[in-house]
């Protein structure tokens, strides 16, 4: 593991909680299908477009997120390495653009906890390299955006 993630800091850190109504096997599943994904992932007003999907431990996720801001298209690049993957428990992924040596990655830990009554709670834990980076993401939006996804994530299990 990169030295940047050797211990784990709260000043670093920033946990966004779901519960959703669907057993874990399901939610876990919408983590592990690539054209799922590209369906209820990321902030609303964006679209995901797939440029390789390969979701197993040791594989990578590519997309692009892409949105209309000021009347023009534009194209984010992201890039989801998976470290560790634990079948309707747990998904570890380094997280950041395609650039090798991206210096803003974080690490991403997504848990799935069922309930007794059949709910899904998920965690998905994000470690930026910095508490400066924390703070950047925060400002632009990252809560708010982290939270939609997860919204997206619930309508799409919903439908």
């Amino acid at each position: 593991m990169d030295k940047l993630f050797d211990t784990w800091s709260l000043d670093r850190e920033i946990v966004l909680v779901k519960v959703l109504k669907h057993p874990r096997h399901k939610v876990f599943a919408a983590w592990m299908d690539g054209e799922a994904l590209a369906q209820w992932y990321g902030p609303a007003g964006l679209s995901i477009e797939n440029r390789k999907v390969d979701i197993r431990e040791g594989g990578e996720w590519c997309f692009d997120m892409v949105g209309v801001f000021e009347g023009k298209t534009q194209r984010f690049a992201n890039q989801m390495r998976f470290l560790k993957i634990v079948p309707n428990e747990l998904i570890v992924v380094d997280y950041g653009t395609p650039e090798p040596d991206d210096p803003e990655r974080f690490h991403m830990t997504i848990t799935f906890d069922e309930q007794s009554d059949g709910k899904t709670v998920l965690t998905l834990r994000q470690l930026h390299p910095s508490r400066e980076r924390r703070q950047t993401v925060i400002g632009f939006g990252a809560v708010e955006y982290g939270l939609q996804t997860l919204d997206g994530l619930a309508a799409w299990l919903d439908a």
